[in-house]
C-alpha cells in the first residue's frame, strides 16, 4: 500500500513551460519588421573546461536564428579560484528570477580545501535540481556498433552517495555516508512514471544494489515498486546495476527508461553517451519543481581540448534547442536542431571526436549556413 506519495505535478507545469509562469518572465524587446519580438532571459554559466568555448556556439547560432532570447552570464570555477560564496548567491538570486538556465560543466578539484560540497552539488540542493534526465538518441550519419537507439536515464540528483558527508574517524580510516530517503525516492519515481507517460514510453527499469546495500537501495527499490503501482499501463522492472552495465553494452534494446540514484545515473549516463557518438553529442537537463537547467547529458570539461578550437559542439546545441522547446520557441528549437542534425548526416563536417578535423568553428558556422534562408 503506497502510502505519503509526494505529488509534484501541480508544480512541475511550472518547470515544464506554464504559459502563466513563461509571460511574466518575457519582457519587451527589439522590433524586427513590423513585428515586436518579446525577449526571454536566461541564465548562463560557462563553467570549466570547453564550457565557454561552447557557449560561445550557442550564442553565435542564436544570434544568427534571430533567437529572443537575452543571456545573464555568471563565471564561476573552483578550479580557477574564481568561485566564492557572494557570487553563488547572486547566481541562485538570477536563477531563481529567470527560473531558466543553461550551464557547463562546472569542475570540482581533487584536493580537499575544508568545504567537502563542491558548487556544483551546493547549486543543485539550493535550487533542488532533483531530476536529471537524459535521452540517448542515435543521430543519423553517426556510425555506431548499436545504430536507432533511443533511450532515457532519469537520475536523483540530490542525495546518494554525492551527499558530501565524509570524515575520518580515525587515522586510515574514512566513512562516507550515503543518505536515502522514502520521500526523495517516491518523488524521482514518480517523476520517471510520469516522464514514460507524458513522452509515450513504454517500460521503466529501476536500477539499483539491493542485494548488497539492503537498506539504502533496498528503500529505493521499494519506492519504484510502490509508485509503479499507479501507473498500470508502464511496464516496471528492476535490474542490478552492474548487470544493466552489461546489459547495455550487449543489448540496450531491451531498454526504455532507466531509473537510477544519484552515483548509478553519473555512470550509466556516460555509458550510454558512449552507446550513441559519446560526451559530445547527448543532450540533457535538470529540474525542480519550480527550475530547469539545461547541461550536457555527459558531464565532461575536457579540459585537453581548451583553447584549440576542436571541441564538439552538437551536445551543446541540442541541450539549447531543447530549452527553446521548454520556453515555447519550438520554431527557432526546430530550426536549429535540424540544422545540426542535417550537418551529422551530411557528414562533411565533423570534429575529431567522432571521426573528423574539422573545427568547432568550422561546425558552428555550418550549422548556421544550413538553417532556414529566412533567417539568416
Amino acid at each position: 500500500m503506497l502510502t505519503n506519495v509526494v505529488s509534484v505535478a501541480p508544480k512541475l507545469r511550472l518547470a515544464f513551460g506554464s504559459r502563466a509562469a513563461l509571460k511574466q518572465l518575457y519582457t519587451p524587446a527589439r522590433k524586427h519588421g513590423s513585428h515586436q519580438k518579446a525577449v526571454r532571459r536566461v541564465t548562463m554559466i560557462p563553467g570549466d573546461g570547453v564550457g565557454p568555448e561552447l557557449m560561445l556556439s550557442v550564442k553565435d547560432v542564436f544570434k544568427a536564428a534571430d533567437v529572443p532570447v537575452e543571456f545573464e552570464e555568471h563565471q564561476l570555477s573552483e578550479v580557477q579560484g574564481t568561485a566564492t560564496q557572494e557570487k553563488l548567491e547572486k547566481l541562485l538570486q538570477d536563477m531563481r528570477a529567470n527560473r531558466v538556465a543553461i550551464k557547463g560543466k562546472l569542475n570540482a578539484p581533487m584536493e580537499v580545501k575544508g568545504e567537502l560540497n563542491s558548487y556544483e552539488m551546493e547549486l543543485r540542493r539550493q535550487m533542488d535540481l532533483f531530476a536529471n534526465v537524459v535521452r540517448c538518441k542515435s543521430l543519423l550519419g553517426c556510425a555506431t556498433r548499436h545504430p536507432d537507439l533511443d533511450l532515457v536515464v532519469i537520475r536523483e540528483q540530490t542525495e546518494g552517495e554525492y551527499s558530501s558527508l565524509e570524515h575520518e574517524s580515525v587515522s586510515g580510516v574514512v566513512e562516507c555516508l550515503k543518505i536515502v530517503t522514502r520521500k526523495k525516492s517516491q518523488r524521482i519515481a514518480k517523476f520517471a512514471f510520469d516522464y514514460a507517460t507524458r513522452h509515450g514510453r513504454h517500460a521503466v527499469t529501476a536500477v539499483h544494489k539491493a542485494n548488497i546495500m539492503k537498506l539504502g537501495d533496498g528503500l529505493f527499490l521499494q519506492c519504484c515498486e510502490e509508485v509503479s503501482q499507479l501507473y498500470p499501463k508502464i511496464k516496471f522492472n528492476s535490474m542490478i546495476v552492474d548487470n544493466c552495465c552489461m546489459q547495455l553494452v550487449r543489448n540496450p534494446y531491451q531498454f526504455d527508461v532507466l531509473l537510477t540514484p544519484n552515483l548509478y545515473g553519473n555512470v550509466l549516463d556516460h555509458v550510454v553517451a558512449g552507446l550513441v557518438g559519446g560526451a559530445g553529442v547527448v543532450p540533457g537537463e535538470s529540474y525542480s519543481a519550480d527550475y530547469a537547467v539545461f547541461e550536457t547529458g555527459a558531464r565532461h570539461p575536457f579540459a585537453q581540448a581548451v583553447g584549440r578550437n576542436i571541441a564538439n559542439p552538437t551536445a551543446m546545441l541540442l541541450t539549447a534547442a531543447n530549452m527553446l522547446h521548454h520556453l515555447n520557441l519550438n520554431f527557432h528549437a526546430k530550426m536549429i536542431s535540424d540544422a545540426v542534425k542535417k550537418v551529422i548526416e551530411i557528414g562533411k563536417v565533423r570534429t575529431r571526436d567522432v571521426g573528423g578535423y574539422s573545427t568547432t568553428t568550422d561546425f558552428v558556422q555550418t550549422v548556421i549556413d544550413n538553417m532556414s534562408p529566412s533567417i539568416n
